[in-house]
């Protein structure tokens, strides 16, 4: 088995297990504890979905419009103007 995904399962297996035992810490019900632990994953990874998109939409737009000079770094007085 790859190495990533022997990382993922085992990741995922550590987080079903941490949210079951915040949960049942929580409620005292293995049933409520069980709903969470297998819910919470399913909805963190539709929030990363569209948190890896506004990303990506956030890198073009860092790629389409280039970064504004700030100053001449050979001009005397230039770093008191980066500075401020």
């Amino acid at each position: 088995m790859p190495t990533d995904l022997m990382k993922t399962l085992t990741y995922l297996s550590l987080h079903l297990a941490i949210g079951f035992g915040v949960a049942y810490a929580l409620t005292g019900s293995v049933r409520v504890a069980g709903g969470i632990a297998l819910i919470e994953p399913c909805i963190n990874a539709i929030a990363f979905f569209f948190h890896e998109k506004a990303w990506r939409r956030a890198d073009a737009i860092r790629i389409a419009v280039p970064a504004r000079p700030r100053g001449n770094p050979g001009r005397p007085g230039a770093v008191a103007l980066l500075c401020r």
